[in-house]
Formats: C-alpha cells, sequence, structure tokens
C-alpha cells in the first residue's frame, strides 16, 4: 500500500469512529471550539505511540497538526511512512496539547536535534498541556520542559529522566500538573483516554472507552520486568543494550549543557 494511500485510509477509518462518538464534540469548550493538538513526528517512532493517542485525539474532534521539519513523509519503526501535516515553521504556535511519541532509536537522535528541541520547547511554552508517551519523555526532558516534574517512560528508560530533571514514576500514566506523560507503546491509549477525561470529561472519556471496546486482556502476564521475571527481563535489555546505551550517552553528552 502506498504510503498516502495509508495515511487516507487511516484517516478515513479514524473519522468513522469520531462519527460515531455520540456528539462529544459539543460537550468539549465553550463555544465548541476544537482542541489544538500539536504531534511531534520524526523518523524511528513507534508507530502504536502515535495512533493509539491519534484515534482518542480524533474521537475528540481535536484539530491535529503533525509536525516534522519539513513535508516529506517520516518513516516509523514498522517500515510505515507518515506524511506531515505542517512543517515547524507553518506549525500553530499554541497548542492545546503538545504531544511526543516515543521511539528509542529516533528519540536518541532526537535529544540531540536542537532544531527539534527549540521546536518542542517553544510550543510546550505555550502549551496547556505538555505530553508524551514512551521515550517520548526523553525529547520533552532534553526540551527542559521536565524539570522538577514527576514523569514515566518505557521502563527500560525510565531511569534516564533524573539527568533531566525529571523524577521517575513506575505508573502507566503519570500528571504532575500540565505534565501528562505515558509508559511504554501500548499505554498510549491509556493516555489518550486520560487527556480526554481532562478535556472532556470522565463520561465523555468512558464513551471513548466502550466505543474503542479497550478492554484489554492479554495472552501473558509478561507486560512489565516485574510481571515477565528477571530472566526474560534480562535476555531482553542484553538485545536492547546496544540502542539503549546509546540514549544513555546522548542523554549524558545533553546533560553538561546549561538551560536551552
Amino acid at each position: 500500500m502506498k504510503r498516502r494511500t495509508f495515511n487516507a485510509v487511516t484517516l478515513a477509518s479514524l473519522g468513522m469512529l469520531s462519527a460515531s462518538s455520540i456528539g462529544l464534540a459539543q460537550t468539549m469548550q465553550p463555544q465548541g471550539k476544537k482542541p489544538v493538538v500539536v504531534v511531534l513526528i520524526y523518523p524511528g517512532m513507534i508507530l502504536l505511540d502515535l495512533t493509539g493517542p491519534l484515534t482518542c485525539f480524533n474521537m475528540m474532534m481535536a484539530d491535529v497538526h503533525l509536525a516534522w521539519k519539513t513535508n516529506d513523509p517520516v518513516k516509523t519503526d514498522t517500515g510505515i511512512s507518515i506524511a506531515p501535516t505542517t512543517t515547524f515553521a507553518q506549525c500553530p504556535q499554541d497548542a492545546d496539547i503538545l504531544f511526543v511519541p516515543g521511539g528509542l532509536g529516533g528519540t536518541t537522535a532526537m535529544i540531540e536535534d536542537q532544531e527539534v528541541l527549540d521546536f518542542v520547547q517553544a510550543r510546550g511554552s505555550n502549551a496547556t498541556y505538555i505530553t508524551s508517551v514512551c521515550t517520548g519523555s526523553l525529547v520533552l526532558g532534553a526540551a527542559g520542559l521536565l524539570q522538577g516534574k514527576r514523569a514515566t517512560s518505557h521502563w527500560y528508560t525510565r531511569d534516564l529522566l533524573p539527568i533531566f530533571g525529571a523524577t521517575p514514576v513506575s505508573e502507566r500514566v503519570v500528571v504532575d500538573g500540565n505534565v501528562i506523560t505515558g509508559a511504554g507503546v501500548t499505554a498510549g491509549l491509556d493516555f489518550g483516554l486520560a487527556i480526554a477525561a481532562k478535556l472532556l470529561g470522565e463520561d465523555a472519556a468512558k464513551s471513548i472507552q466502550l466505543l474503542l471496546e479497550y478492554d484489554p486482556e492479554p495472552p501473558f502476564t509478561a507486560g512489565s520486568p516485574e510481571k515477565a521475571g528477571h530472566d526474560l527481563t534480562a535476555a531482553l535489555l542484553k538485545r536492547r543494550k546496544p540502542a539503549l546505551d546509546g540514549a544513555r550517552a546522548a542523554a549524558e553528552r545533553w546533560h553538561p549543557r546549561t538551560k536551552l
């Protein structure tokens, strides 16, 4: 499937879901104002980190802007490319939500990309909510937006958060003031529902959850190090060690810098 075809099919499918959301837009904000969501997309991000929250944003009838440096499609971890809807230069200055998805390799590159950090810092300083899922919190941290905040990340990078002045928390979704961070990958739906509850109220968020039939019953109890056990966790960490070492090195190279 061509990338533009994929984007069109995806958006059309999301549109059908949002059309079934029983008038949630009318309850969202005064005068039916749509919330503005600015999403950083970048090469190497995890597609599910994006599409889980994006589904919830769409159900909220949000005005979503997928921002990158250029209009060129960016390739995700799956090999599927996502086309930006705006460039950094053209992206709205103010947003109700700034959202950064994760993806270990892509994140490592982004925390050393000053153009990206400048964009995230600028949009974050004007956003009502500063948010992320998975390793996206490392980008928020490198942009100076997590100082003194409680936050989470994917379990295998959570220990890097203190480098950026944040307090790591082992929870699925962490809310600290206007900073809302989600844990790894599949936590994107939990995160999206938490955002919906913030903006529309709990009943509307529950309606979205019901419409999405988000009622997980995983076939295995191995979704966290505590449940997976030592041997499985150690084996995964061994396989991911080069990428994790690269992320730590990038974070530690950031550390000597003063404020952005």
